[in-house]
């Protein structure tokens, strides 16, 4: 936990309500997203109990497996899923545009792409499971499941990938997007809890935050979010709807878990939505459109599904793919929001300050070798601990570079490198004026706009090789669904 978070924390519970710890939005919100609260069988790993999802707040899908033991019917389920998914999935991949980029082939890329919002990580691992045991299923054969079931498999899996990917917004899970937005003045544990969540962000009218965190600690008001059910609740009323067969009571009993954290995901997506996005979340959103375009044109040129595992060349690539995700999501998020600038300047690797003096002409070398290089000084407050030569970037002029001069007693002198155009004068406001505060860091954008092109993780043929085929056991209708 960072310094500033931990300040927020503290504040939280003097005020009794969450402070921001963002000034902007940090993921990308659609217009359509498609909610999706699944619920499952206790002390099964992966045996779906049942589903509430939809793109309309005022018109929920409940999907349900009325025996969740009984595998016709969980296939049933996985082929309602499939059939309200799928054409969700599949209206996106209809309208696309050419990408070029040089050295590189041409590229359909969805106009949009489809959004799964979930309410935590526990729902994304379920989502996660029911990827893995079903995108293998046979449509002929022993044991046959309904054709969309493996294709929907297919999807779950991919959704579920992206969700680990850093910065990526086809998946979203509800408590992390909040709490990457919200300090409450709970512990990260409790801030699972969407309910308990959202009752510090936005108490209802009459409590506090920390009087709405208890309450949302009854399971009888606020059920738990998934996927897995309340104790209470599966002993006194689920296991006797199931004994009895009934399956209108099992479905009410189901929705009475439900409906609550229906309501409880649309309000954390109107939070999201009301913060203005950030500039770099659209570059990140259409690296989220081309993992999306690839993994449909897969699907439409007949490869084979996802492996069940990493071969090591794939796991080392992937790995490698994490890392350069995670750092230039961290500085994207740096210079989109100087909330988060201001943890660097805490430590030094980022400083901000007024403009002092500007020689907008100075230049280095001789004849045909000189070369524009506008100095640059800063008086700032911040501690600096950046060695002279350093390269520098600033988010009030994005692209642009200088090198570290001098750094002494607080004044900072720069020397610009890049981004002052093509002429042999500076172009006009590529050079910080006299008394405008401007904000230098280490950190360096160099990666923006490097999302054009498909994020080739979606490829299952990378993923160790094409997987084993699928051959039904003796016991294959009892079969484990992990």
């Amino acid at each position: 936990m960072s310094i500033l978070t931990s300040l927020a924390r503290l504040r939280a519970i003097r005020e009794g309500v969450a402070q921001p710890t963002a000034t902007v939005r940090h993921c990308h919100v659609g217009e359509r997203p498609m909610v999706f609260v699944p619920l499952k069988l206790s002390g099964e790993a992966a045996a779906p109990l049942a589903a509430m999802l939809g793109t309309d707040r005022d018109a929920p899908r409940l999907l349900v497996v009325a025996q969740p033991r009984n595998r016709d019917l969980r296939f049933a389920f996985m082929a309602e899923l499939a059939g309200v998914l799928l054409p969700y999935v599949e209206s996106f991949a209809a309208h696309t545009e050419t990408i070029e980029k040089k050295n590189a082939d041409p590229f359909e890329r969805a106009l949009d792409a489809p959004q799964l919002v979930l309410p935590n990580p526990a729902g994304v691992a379920f989502t996660r499971l029911l990827g893995r045991s079903t995108r293998f299923r046979r449509t002929d054969g022993p044991y046959p499941v309904p054709e969309e079931v493996p294709l929907l498999g297919r999807w779950l899996t991919h959704f579920a990938e992206r969700a680990a990917h850093p910065g990526s917004s086809l998946t979203l899970t509800a408590t992390e997007e909040l709490g990457r937005h919200w300090a409450s003045g709970q512990s990260g544990l409790e801030d699972a809890n969407l309910a308990a969540l959202l009752g510090w962000i936005a108490p209802p009218r009459g409590l506090s935050g920390p009087e709405a965190a208890e309450e949302a600690e009854d399971p009888l008001i606020w059920p738990p979010a998934g996927p897995a059910t309340d104790p209470g609740f599966d002993a006194e009323v689920l296991a006797p709807a199931i004994d009895d067969g009934t399956v209108e009571r099992v479905t009410e009993a189901l929705r009475t878990q439900l409906a609550p954290t229906w309501g409880l995901m649309w309000q954390a997506v109107d939070l999201l939505r009301g913060l203005r996005e950030g500039a770099s979340v659209a570059t990140r959103w259409e690296g989220d459109r081309a993992s999306f375009s690839m993994m449909a044109q897969q699907i439409s040129e007949g490869a084979p599904p996802q492996a069940r595992r990493d071969g090591a060349v794939a796991a080392a690539a992937r790995l490698a793919r994490m890392e350069r995700a995670q750092a230039a999501f961290e500085v994207q998020r740096a210079y989109d929001d100087p909330l988060i600038m201001a943890e660097y300047r805490l430590t030094g690797e980022a400083f901000a300050g007024e403009v002092i003096e500007t020689d907008p002409e100075h230049t280095e070398g001789e004849g045909r070798s000189r070369k524009l290089r506008p100095v640059v000084l800063i008086k700032t407050d911040d501690p600096v601990r950046l060695q002279p030569g350093a390269v520098l970037g600033t988010p009030d002029r994005r692209g642009q570079a200088a090198e570290l001069v001098d750094a002494h007693e607080g004044l900072i002198t720069l020397k610009i490198t890049k981004g002052m155009g093509r002429g042999k004068t500076p172009a006009p406001g590529s050079v910080p004026e006299l008394g405008e505060r401007v904000c230098y860091t280490s950190l360096t954008d160099d990666f923006q706009g490097s999302a054009a092109l498909p994020d080739r993780e979606a490829t299952p043929w990378t993923h160790g090789g094409p997987p084993e085929e699928y051959v039904p056991s003796d016991d294959d209708a009892r079969e484990e669904w992990a």
